[in-house]
């Protein structure tokens, strides 16, 4: 059978275009999830820089100014750098403890930006128990740092791993019942309807105003989850070298120092969710999506407020323990495990025993 020249050109037209589709398909599938993967990254970037730059300014040092205008570009020749480093394995660690720790901490904290509304409806993962989903995962990452003290064969570095696992404990349950207090208060556990329980009375409806026992415990916990100075003794130079990274080098240490700054990042936007008001803008009865007529450009241009709103109010906040770490000196493990058990965890259960208490006589 002889077949045409036009029937040969149309078939082949024909499958240059469903393999033209097949590619679309792919990169259209991998839009979502490499878009949030490069606005963490430019998030942990920026705020690498701004603790530079503040830090320089307590300091009255003149701060990173080479990389980059204004040394912006400084944090990413951090990072090329430990890329080619080569990478040391103890001689007798444990070689899989070692290798699979610091790959832990990171995704563990990665996956808790699911729950994270950045605008109205823009969540890649709107649950009704997103405020306890990301309790749930963020616990696991002690257990990396864990894994990689003990890996190391090194005592400095399993001491680490040791308090890094403590503190959390320690320090998680406040935290958990602070999270409580504001579930109980909105009558939901996800994070998209804390939001918009907020959004009713405006700046006074924010659950700052509502809940200020729970903040303040809130942000001393969430500043002794992310090992953030006065709640560094994990990795403390003065004692334990590096603690749980002393043997790590090249991108397995990046990995450390990438952790640190997504978990500082995470508990930020969860402080902006629970109790700033999330993306609502704060004026009372009006709400982001009610200022513009829903239509396609309006929506657009909606969700575009909203995340603009959301790293604001993240951005401020982190001015919070930006200027902390430089401004207090370290605690010791002693006066860190007491703070936790013997005033934080009281002070959380009879906060959540209030809340309670108002939430069931308004009924």
């Amino acid at each position: 059978m002889i077949i045409e020249t036009t029937e040969v050109q149309a078939i082949n037209s024909f499958s240059r275009l469903e393999s033209l589709k097949e590619i679309y398909g792919i990169i259209w599938m991998l839009v979502p999830i490499l878009t949030p993967v490069l606005g963490i990254t430019i998030g942990v970037l920026v705020i690498v820089w701004l603790e530079r730059e503040i830090s320089a300014g307590i300091q009255q040092r003149i701060g990173p100014e080479y990389a980059g205008p204004l040394g912006i570009l400084q944090a990413l020749a951090d990072g090329t750098k430990l890329l080619f480093k080569e990478n040391l394995l103890p001689s007798r660690g444990d070689s899989r403890f070692f290798s699979i720790g610091p790959p832990i901490a990171v995704i563990s904290i990665l996956l808790s930006y699911l729950v994270i509304p950045f605008g109205y409806h823009l969540v890649l993962a709107d649950l009704s128990i997103g405020v306890f989903l990301w309790i749930a995962i963020s616990s696991i990452a002690p257990a990396g740092l864990l894994m990689s003290g003990y890996g190391s064969n090194n005592k400095y570095s399993f001491l680490g791993g040791l308090r890094a696992a403590a503190q959390s404990i320690s320090y998680e349950i406040p935290l958990t019942l602070c999270v409580l207090s504001i579930s109980l208060l909105s009558n939901s556990s996800g994070t998209v309807d804390i939001v918009e329980a907020q959004s009713k009375h405006g700046f006074w409806g924010w659950n700052l105003w509502r809940q200020p026992i729970g903040f303040l415990v809130f942000l001393i916990s969430s500043l002794a989850e992310c090992e953030r100075l006065p709640f560094d003794l994990p990795e403390a130079e003065e004692e334990l070298v590096a603690g749980y990274q002393t043997e790590y080098s090249g991108i397995k240490f990046g990995f450390f120092y990438v952790a640190s700054y997504l978990n500082l990042l995470v508990s930020s936007l969860f402080v902006t969710v629970l109790y700033l008001g999330g993306w609502n803008l704060s004026i009372p009865h009006i709400s982001v999506p009610g200022l513009f007529e829903i239509k396609k450009a309006g929506r657009v241009f909606v969700t575009l407020i909203g995340i603009f709103i959301t790293l604001a109010k993240t951005y401020l906040f982190l001015f919070i323990p930006i200027t902390t770490r430089w401004t207090l000196p370290r605690l010791r493990m002693d006066q860190l495990l007491n703070l936790g058990w013997k005033f934080l965890l009281p002070i959380s259960l009879g906060n959540l025993l209030l809340t309670t208490s108002s939430q069931l006589l308004s009924l």
